[in-house]
């Protein structure tokens, strides 16, 4: 039996060795050796790469990645959990319809959709427009070039990716499981906190980490909504693998990253 499913589990083996240690171990390669006069990779080996890392610059950009991915799952988390409460006790035909309403985004491009918020953040753009036409302000507020258009960006686009999860834990949830908290002289709120946060753990863990991992690695909103005052790790290898031409310090960083948040998530779980 033990060898029977040994051969049934080889595809799958192969499969991750192939797509995922592979690639691995070039990227590793990569980030050990030269950058070339014209790009690329030649030798000798080094690990100036990861010297370069502990510059107080790249220092700041991996803290404020770190600061701003984190705030924009929290926000997601604080966001999400009721939206996902809402749908989950509404009717099957009334769910889902908001379930569809939720993943409606996707059926757009997430770059169309990040121009969008251009054109409604920017000094001529729709909010500053409405703000200034009725009197409220007298010139427009700085809305784009910065972190908080980077967070609403960040919050905006993968926002489903937060409440599809805890939506699939919350429907679980017999609500007799209230009302037995409320036989026994629970209030709606404490039985809310006492029975409901629990049991929709699963789901908001499962959640925080799909926006977690897709904010921490992202350069497309920084970019168009950040400019050049928010830069976060994303760009910064963004940068090296296509402008710089830097292949080796852009794995480095890359390795580095996905290194930060494999640990983040490890102690985490312990």
């Amino acid at each position: 039996m033990h060898k029977l499913r040994a051969w049934f589990l080889l595809p799958a083996r192969l499969v991750n060795f192939v797509c995922f240690v592979v690639p691995l171990c070039i990227v590793l390669a990569y980030s050990l050796l030269s950058r070339g006069v014209y790009g690329g990779v030649e030798q000798p080996w080094t690990f100036e790469n990861y010297r370069r890392l502990v510059d107080p610059l790249y220092l700041g950009i991996f803290l404020r990645s770190f600061w701003i991915a984190g705030l924009a799952t929290l926000l997601c988390l604080v966001l999400g959990f009721p939206l996902a409460w809402f749908i989950a006790r509404s009717s099957v035909r009334r769910r889902t319809l908001y379930l569809n309403l939720v993943m409606i985004p996707f059926w757009t491009s997430f770059l169309v959709r990040t121009y969008a918020w251009m054109f409604l953040l920017r000094d001529t753009g729709l909010i500053n427009t409405v703000l200034l036409a009725t009197g409220i302000i007298a010139e427009p507020l700085p809305l784009l070039y910065n972190n908080g258009a980077v967070l609403l960006g960040l919050v905006y686009g993968y926002l489903p990716f937060l409440v599809l999860p805890v939506y699939t834990s919350l429907e679980k949830i017999d609500l007799s499981m209230m009302e037995a908290a409320a036989d026994l002289g629970a209030r709606p709120i404490t039985a809310f906190w006492q029975v409901v946060v629990p049991m929709a753990k699963p789901g908001m863990r499962a959640g925080s980490i799909l926006v977690f991992i897709s904010c921490i690695g992202t350069y497309l909103t920084p970019d168009l909504l950040g400019g050049s005052k928010t830069i976060m790790i994303g760009n910064v290898v963004q940068n090296q693998f296509t402008a710089a031409r830097d292949w080796p310090f852009g794995a480095a960083c890359s390795l580095l990253l996905m290194g930060l948040v494999m640990l983040f998530l490890r102690s985490d779980e312990l």
